[in-house]
């Protein structure tokens, strides 16, 4: 006799995401894994007693997604602090940062602000946030992470550690926006504690869960994050599966403590060894062979971009991580950096194997691309950075038409057999906002089909993360880690980003309930 399900969603169109997708209407779960996928009808014989039914009133069902790229972290003070991602120019920014402002915290701080969308399209500087406060520190982190901008009283607290190539001048004085190097400091500065990323975390992931979200590949630099995402597993509080990217700081000390990528529970594995070599376009230090199409007149700035780690120093790193047995996952973004990264993975012991990741490959050449392919690096991408290459947008300012164009070519790369994941970088967390652009791109022929948006979002990213024989098709045996969305994308290809999640499951559990 055959055992009942636990849980059946059924009255839906799903779709496994395989390679063909395939639709059913029903899928059957017992122990936290699907059992089977098949019509209504067939399901029906797989409901007992105490089996519980989620009606889906022909909502989609897709694998769980998984997001290649984000910082946890860094979301939930988002969500915590000053939320400046949808501030509609400097002064709503300004306003937002001074409602945030925590009698019981010392510094004011707002992250996420995108002054390319603003009418004015310059940096928040020293003296805008002396207008938030002009006795209490203030920081006001731009969306890429890359660049920040700081008070009269931060700047004069941290100028003895803040490196003085990657600060901004006019006429001579700091204007308080920094970049690289010296925002690092600046996050050092305001590091969260141990009680405090607990908060931070708890709010991502709830964030993320609402998105559909059922698992993420976490950047972690010099954070708490790592011991609260192992507390909460050990809880079993743990709604989003967790791959943990270990900075390059971390590599020794990964080495002696003996953590191997690929190692942990079904909850927290720990995943690549991650770096970068250049920086965002958005910063105009990313590493470009030509220069920006827009440098400003201030001192100190590079017109092509900068190295943030020196290819001699990559080329250690990589052979030290490799030889170790550790994946790599590689920021690059400017096609200087790609070449050179490309050149040192492709070297590898065994590139393929190890699943060795490029970071965004947002400039990625032709030969970048083909000797991607052939070596089996992952191209890790983030398809709402379209949301910058429209004409006249963002990349268009800082790189010309030319090379806007040839930004983020999802299409090429899948064509070139280059194994394509996609995330968000929190930039925001969203897939659907990430599918809708990778399916409606500024360039026509760089778009991808519905089906081959999702399969990078779900598939695609859990093969960068050694987990497709668990995660990323809707297929019996695998994990029952699903969303319903209560519209169908194939439907709606211009209106993807309107989709809403219904539900979130992991292991057959409700973790977000939008019915």
């Amino acid at each position: 006799m055959t055992e009942a399900a636990d849980l059946i969603l059924r009255n839906a169109e799903v779709h496994t995401l395989a390679d063909p997708d395939e639709t059913h209407e029903a899928v059957a779960i017992r122990d936290g894994e699907i059992v089977a996928v098949d019509s209504d009808y067939e399901i029906d014989f797989l409901e007992g007693v105490e089996t519980d039914v989620i009606d889906c009133e022909r909502g989609v069902v897709l694998p769980g997604f998984v997001d290649a790229h984000t910082h946890v972290e860094a979301l939930g003070r988002q969500l915590v602090h000053a939320d400046l991602s949808s501030a509609e120019g400097r002064e709503d920014a300004l306003a937002r940062l001074r409602a945030a402002a925590d009698p019981d915290r010392e510094w004011i701080l707002g992250f996420g602000y995108d002054e390319s969308e603003w009418d004015d399209t310059a940096y928040l500087t020293r003296d805008d946030l002396d207008r938030v406060s002009d006795d209490r520190p203030v920081v006001a982190m731009r969306v890429d992470l890359h660049t920040a901008s700081v008070n009269g009283v931060a700047l004069e607290r941290l100028r003895a550690s803040l490196p003085a190539d990657d600060l901004e001048y006019e006429d001579g004085e700091p204007t308080g926006v920094v970049v690289e190097a010296a925002t690092e400091v600046v996050r050092e500065a305001i590091a969260p504690d141990v009680e405090e990323t607990h908060e931070l975390v708890a709010e991502a992931l709830s964030h993320a869960a609402a998105r559909g979200v059922t698992c993420v590949h976490d950047k972690v630099r010099d954070s708490h994050a790592p011991r609260v995402y192992r507390e909460l597993d050990a809880a079993g509080d743990l709604d989003v599966r967790v791959r943990i990217d270990y900075w390059r700081d971390h590599l020794e000390s990964a080495i002696d403590v003996g953590l191997a990528t690929n190692a942990g529970s079904g909850f927290v594995r720990t995943g690549a060894i991650k770096t970068f070599t250049d920086g965002s376009i958005g910063g105009r230090t990313a590493k470009l062979s030509e220069p920006y199409a827009d440098v400003p007149e201030t001192e100190g700035r590079n017109d092509c971009g900068q190295w943030v780690l020196a290819p001699d120093e990559l080329a250690s790193l990589v052979e030290r991580a490799d030889d170790a047995g550790y994946q790599l996952s590689i920021h690059a973004i400017g096609d200087e950096a790609i070449d050179e990264t490309v050149r040192l993975l492709e070297d590898a012991d065994d590139p393929e194997a190890m699943r060795h990741r490029i970071e965004h490959a947002e400039l990625a050449g032709d030969e970048a691309i083909e000797r991607m392919a052939e070596s089996g690096i992952v191209a890790s991408m983030q398809p709402n950075f379209h949301r910058w290459a429209d004409e006249g947008g963002l990349y268009d300012r800082r790189l010309g038409a030319k090379r806007r164009r040839r930004s983020n070519r999802f299409r090429t790369m899948l064509e070139a057999g280059v194994p394509l994941a996609f995330g968000s970088d929190c930039m925001p967390l969203d897939p659907l906002l990430g599918v809708h652009h990778a399916v409606n791109a500024p360039v026509e022929e760089q778009r991808l089909s519905v089906t081959e948006a999702l399969r990078a979002y779900t598939h695609g990213a859990a093969y960068a993360g050694f987990d497709e024989d668990r995660l990323g098709t809707v297929e019996p045996g695998k994990r029952a880690d699903l969303v319903v969305l209560e519209a169908s994308p194939w439907e709606q290809p211009e209106r993807i980003e309107e989709i809403d999640v219904a539900t979130t499951l992991i292991d057959g559990d409700v973790v977000y309930d939008g019915r």
